[in-house]
């Protein structure tokens, strides 16, 4: 039974990614690639390996070493909001509040509604004695009355904006709800897998909004995973921010620059903003990643010639 919402945290922090899954090509995935940087530049962190490090050493309560791993997350990955809310539950886990303080900073900044997020970010506050945490206590009650009683979230809202207050005002922990005393949100790798086949079938039914819930959920499992930062981006492009999908594509980029699946998906949205000459860019990557011929470069090559989205 957990008894404080620090230990919800860190429970929720351990996503479990004990081994990589074998989750299914983002439109073509392909391996990644972290060659190109010269020794002097430092070494290069393979960012779900790395999460994966961090959830195995917090399982192990090990919380110094799991900063260490998490800190390389966000150093490879630092526009992804789960690998800073990972490292916000290691710092809080070894005490060290200032830094799981600017890390929770960082996972509000990148994912302003995430509520735990903003509960861990409360509970560092609290416990720096900084009153600036009445802030995120207001922010959780303000989630709360917006999603009503009878939201999935509710009992998880209510036990985080108790264990923050408690935490504000010097108590000993609440006692947690009852939806807090199993695993809460995770479910381990099989649990990640599932969401990721979910949410490929819900964008095929073009139910994008589901989808983005369902791949959220795959996130929290693996961590930046090029896979799912390609159908995130694909799905914020059919919903029609282009913006929110570039960033997705970038960071997946980012992290397998050979990703053939983000490399053809950044290419149509190249097309999709007239960008022609960007577009070729990437087919010419493509030509280069499937030298002998691909799905993924023939698609890009038909929007190219048609200057936008082939009919379906």
């Amino acid at each position: 039974m957990r008894s404080s919402l620090k230990a919800m945290l860190l429970a929720g922090a351990l996503s479990a990614l004990g081994a990589t899954a074998a989750l299914a090509s983002g439109g073509g995935a392909g391996g990644g690639s972290f060659s190109g940087n010269m020794p002097s530049a430092g070494p290069q962190y393979d960012p779900a390996a790395e999460y994966a490090k961090a959830v195995t050493a917090m399982q192990a309560k090990q919380y110094r070493d799991a900063a260490r791993a998490a800190q390389h997350v966000t150093d490879a990955a630092p526009k992804n909001a789960d690998a800073w809310r990972l490292l916000g539950a290691a710092k809080a886990g070894d005490n060290d509040w200032k830094g799981s303080r600017k890390a929770y900073e960082h996972a509000v900044k990148l994912s302003p509604d995430d509520a735990m997020s903003h509960a861990g970010l409360g509970l560092a506050l609290a416990n720096l004695k900084d009153p600036k945490a009445q802030g995120e206590i207001d922010w959780l009650k303000a989630k709360l009355q917006a999603c009503g009683d009878a939201c999935p979230e509710a009992a998880n809202l209510k036990a985080m904006t108790a264990e923050v207050e408690g935490a504000a005002g010097g108590a000993a922990p609440a006692q947690p709800s009852a939806a807090l005393s199993g695993s809460m949100l995770f479910g381990g790798p099989a649990a990640g897998d599932a969401a990721y086949v979910q949410a490929v079938s819900l964008i095929n039914d073009r139910k994008y909004d589901e989808a983005l819930a369902s791949l959220a959920k795959a996130a929290r499992e693996f961590g930046p995973h090029p896979d799912i930062l390609t159908y995130q981006g694909y799905t914020w492009r059919k919903k029609g921010d282009l913006a929110k999908a570039e960033g997705y594509y970038r960071q997946a980029l980012a992290i397998a620059p050979n990703h053939i699946g983000a490399t053809e998906y950044y290419g149509e949205l190249k097309v999709a903003r007239g960008d022609i000459a960007g577009a070729k860019l990437m087919l010419a990557r493509l030509d280069t990643l499937c030298a002998f011929g691909c799905a993924d470069a023939e698609a890009l090559r038909r929007w190219i010639a048609l200057g936008h989205e082939p009919p379906q």
